[in-house]
Parts: C-alpha cells; sequence; structure tokens
C-alpha cells in the first residue's frame, strides 16, 4: 500500500522547511518484515533523490538531515561540526551511498557508509560494527520528566 507518489515527495522534499528523518524502529532489525526506511531513510535521499535525481544537492540533504532538525527540536549541541558540539557523524562515499533494502527483501543495509560517530564514539569502523552503544535518547527543551 502506498499513498503518496514520487512527484509529491520529490515537491515536499524542496521545501526549504522540510526535514529528512524516518519513523523507523530499531526493533524491526533482523526480524518480521519491516518497512525499508529502517535500513535505508538516510541513504535512499543521498544515493536516488541527491546523486540520481538531482532533487537536492548534497549540501541541502545533508542540512535537511542534521542541523534543521536540531535546530528545530531546540537541541543546540547537535547538528553542526564546530567545537563544542556533540560529535554524531557519519563518513560517506557520495557516489556509492545507496539504500538496498526492499519490500520484499527489508533486512539489507544500505552501503556506501564506512564510519559513524556516536557521541564521539565509532559505533561503524570501515564499514563493520563496533559493538558500542553509546547512543542516547534526546530530549527537546520542552521536556518534563
Amino acid at each position: 500500500y502506498h499513498a503518496i507518489n514520487e512527484e509529491d515527495v520529490e515537491r515536499i522534499m524542496r521545501y526549504p522547511y522540510t526535514m529528512i528523518a524516518s519513523d523507523g524502529g530499531i526493533m524491526a532489525m533482523g526480524k518480521d518484515v519491516p518497512h525499508p526506511r529502517n535500513y535505508g531513510t538516510f541513504a535512499r535521499v543521498l544515493g536516488l533523490y541527491v546523486r540520481e535525481r538531482g532533487v537536492l544537492t548534497l549540501e541541502d540533504a545533508v542540512r535537511k538531515m542534521t542541523s534543521l532538525p536540531a535546530n528545530r527540536m531546540g537541541l543546540q549541541d547537535r547538528g553542526l561540526i564546530r567545537e563544542g558540539m556533540r560529535a554524531d557523524l557519519a563518513l560517506f562515499d557520495p557516489a556509492t551511498v545507496a539504500d538496498k533494502a526492499t519490500f520484499l527483501e527489508p533486512h539489507q543495509y544500505a552501503v556506501g557508509v564506512t564510519h559513524v560517530w556516536v557521541n564521539g564514539i565509532p559505533v561503524l569502523a570501515d564499514g563493520k560494527m563496533t559493538g558500542k552503544l553509546p547512543g542516547r535518547v534526546l530530549y527537546g527543551p520542552a521536556h518534563k520528566p
């Protein structure tokens, strides 16, 4: 079941305040039949909509994935590379990054990403998971525990 056509996706993606994110859950990794977005949302945007279709520039796609949502959520220490910020970084090859997950075969990792750091700790190094889990739930400034 698909509720939106590609022309609408591209039009909405071009809007300056559209942020790129996923509602895919980590619990589905390796289990059941999840939506392919669980494995490849960001790689899909970078590979298909940036490199192949030219819907967004690489810089704008990265902004829509990083500083735009961090700013919108009031996360002052994330979303940009600068001194004093949290080191959440992904190193990818713009020429090869791509999603591989499909509806028929959803459990396929994206390609073209070689390193990922979360809170400055490598979680993916040379394309291999390190076993480290330094991530945590982030709450915006309006959160009341």
